[in-house]
Order: C-alpha cells, then sequence, then structure tokens
C-alpha cells in the first residue's frame, strides 16, 4: 500500500513546518494564550545566547590564562 500524501513528498514537510510555526506564533500573539514578555520564544533564545557566549568568554579566558601560565614555566 503507498504511502498517502498530501500534495507531494518534498511539499508535505516544508507544509508542515510552516504549519507548526504559524501554530507557535498564534499561540504567542493571542491574548488569552499569550506568555508574559519574559517568557516568550525570543526573550528565551536571548537570554541562552547571552549564557552561551559568557560560558565560552569563561572558557576562553581559562585557557588563554592557562596558556600564559604554561609559557611562564617553559620560558
Amino acid at each position: 500500500m503507498p504511502t498517502p500524501v498530501l500534495l507531494s513528498r518534498g511539499l508535505d514537510p516544508v507544509l508542515g513546518i510552516f504549519t507548526g510555526c504559524f501554530a507557535y506564533y498564534l499561540h504567542e500573539t493571542h491574548p488569552r494564550t499569550a506568555p508574559p514578555p519574559d517568557k516568550r520564544l525570543a526573550a528565551l533564545v536571548q537570554w541562552k545566547w547571552a549564557k552561551w557566549k559568557r560560558e565560552r568568554e569563561e572558557k576562553l579566558n581559562a585557557l588563554e590564562r592557562e596558556a600564559e601560565a604554561s609559557s611562564r614555566v617553559v620560558g
């Protein structure tokens, strides 16, 4: 039995992704279901991005300190 296809094999996934994104947009902007501004996806992505940058900066600083310490020991 062939698998059911709505439009075409290539267009069905695109339609599914569009429908999901549109449903999420409607969920976030509808007055009754809208989350508070600090819980919206954009705010959460900004928070996660800032956290990632801070952790990356700390890791790079630690590597720099380690490299400086090892260069002092060798030199």
